[in-house]
């Protein structure tokens, strides 16, 4: 009878649906010299558990903060000083330039890179034309392979006229 219930007490100790008392009287039973010969894998288990039930931590906690606290206090102001230089400097380069602003050699240096950019467009665009007879060659390639397939087809027939020996 008592081993019936012990081993109840295990299965729903393996589910965690113990209470403390059921858990005490699993510590009681096994602690004890004579366990059932099916149980005695539970034994150091449970001896284990009410042998550190009674160890208690005797080493001291220290409780002073560490000083390197105050190093990151400075690091998060400097940090916070850096994203204000940044969003200042930003707002202080938006101001957009037209070519009528530009004056001397600034106009100069601009107008030549304009016409650079024009003659660069210029050949992109003949480039792009070129490309056109690529792809019509292309399509052609295309049409002839699957003409060719279709040629396979002869060799696949059922009914043929010949038989090669």
């Amino acid at each position: 009878m008592v081993l019936n219930k012990i081993e109840k007490l295990i299965e729903k100790y393996e589910n965690g649906e113990t209470t403390l008392q059921e858990e005490q009287q699993l510590k009681h039973y096994f602690t004890k010299e004579t366990v059932a010969p099916h149980l005695e894998v539970y034994k150091p288990m449970f001896v284990y558990f009410s042998i550190t039930q009674n160890e208690q931590f005797t080493k001291d906690v220290p409780l002073e903060p560490k000083k390197t606290i105050v190093l990151y206090k400075w690091i998060s102001v400097a940090a916070i000083a850096i994203v204000m230089l940044g969003v200042y400097l930003s707002g202080a380069f938006d101001r957009q330039l037209t070519p009528s602003d530009l004056q001397g050699e600034d106009l100069i240096a601009y107008n030549q890179a304009m016409e650079a950019f024009n003659l660069l467009s210029s050949n992109f665009k003949k480039g792009t034309d070129n490309l056109s007879a690529v792809n019509q060659l292309s399509e052609s390639f295309t049409k002839g392979e699957e003409n060719m397939a279709l040629l396979t087809q002869f060799d696949k027939t059922t009914d043929k006229v010949f038989k090669y020996e």
